[in-house]
């Protein structure tokens, strides 16, 4: 159990993959939504900008984004809209040095960094009697990480989180990202992480070395030079053992949905976790045939993968 059966059918153009990653992250009309931005300090006098939707509920969803992305990102402010019309009060997470504006210490944001997730968490704690985490690929193995891997104790009033578009096995998206299909997306990521490696090295000039940035091609590259060394690990693949939320997936105990398309480029095999889903009956998992990374376009305001999160996030 339990492996979900899914009704998403797009059109045909959005059965190409690409398509649907693209335009979705791209071309989507979206409505500016208001925000409210309060800024949380954090336990290493760093701080977070969260942005908020406070319409007066006592049950909350917290917004976690992808690599690069903000509170600013289409999927974020979709779902923020879309949960907040129903009954939501949102904070949308920017991570480190993500909200515009450079954080103050040399360490940024990675997939496995459940401590911010948990300041944000506990900040909410007694405004809120029901939190709900919602995250989208890089942000999507976050909350499954700290739902499972145990080094935070989870508050009763967490009811139930959705992953979508999630590379559970970072080693594994790592290596996806290397085909050459995935070329324009990789060089999109490393322009800007590169132009943060380089504020970085302005704000820390003798604890970060930027020389390396001129061997930087892949993602893979990228996180052994600089993700890694930043964040306290020895290398990508230290990194990618560590912060992985495949291997904490049975030790899941509240209720959570994956959403992973077959045909998401940025996914390997490995990122599918059946098995895992069959032996956790808190852990559900949806594979619908189509929907590029973090696309699921359909139709209307609200994209597929939207209404899936509202659904789940209702029946708790």
């Amino acid at each position: 159990m339990p492996l979900l059966a899914t009704d998403y059918s797009p059109s045909f153009l959005s059965k190409n993959k690409h398509f649907n990653t693209i335009y979705s992250s791209l071309f989507r009309k979206t409505l500016p939504v208001k925000f409210k931005r309060k800024r949380i300090e954090t336990p290493d006098d760093d701080f977070l900008d969260i942005d908020f939707i406070e319409n007066g509920s006592k049950k909350i969803v917290v917004l976690c984004h992808g690599l690069e992305g903000s509170s600013d990102s289409k999927y974020i402010q979709a779902t923020a809209k879309l949960l907040s019309a129903n009954g939501y009060a949102i904070a949308a997470m920017n991570y480190r040095f993500c909200s515009g504006e450079i954080n103050r210490q040399l360490t940024t944001y990675h997939s496995g960094k459940t401590d911010d997730l948990n300041t944000v968490i506990n900040y909410l704690l007694p405004n809120y009697d029901k939190i709900y985490l919602v995250g989208f690929s890089l942000g999507g193995n976050l909350i499954l990480k700290y739902s499972g891997d145990g080094i935070f104790d989870l508050s009763p009033k967490i009811k139930a989180s959705v992953a979508i578009s999630v590379p559970v096995d970072l080693k594994g998206s790592s290596t996806a990202l290397k085909r050459l299909e995935n070329f324009l997306y990789t060089q999109r990521f490393l322009i800007t992480l590169s132009k943060k490696m380089r504020l970085k090295h302005q704000q820390f000039p003798e604890d970060l070395d930027i020389s390396f940035l001129k061997k930087v091609k892949t993602l893979t590259d990228f996180d052994d030079y600089f993700t890694s060394k930043i964040n306290g690990f020895k290398d990508a693949d230290d990194y990618y053992l560590k912060a992985s939320s495949k291997q904490f997936i049975p030790n899941i105990s509240k209720p959570t949905l994956l959403i992973n398309a077959i045909d998401d480029p940025f996914l390997s095999t490995s990122c599918f976790p059946i098995s895992e889903a069959q032996n956790n009956t808190n852990f559900n998992l949806m594979t619908p045939k189509y929907g590029g990374h973090v696309g699921f376009i359909s139709k209307g305001e609200f994209y597929w993968s939207e209404y899936e999160i509202l659904n789940f996030l209702d029946s708790y």
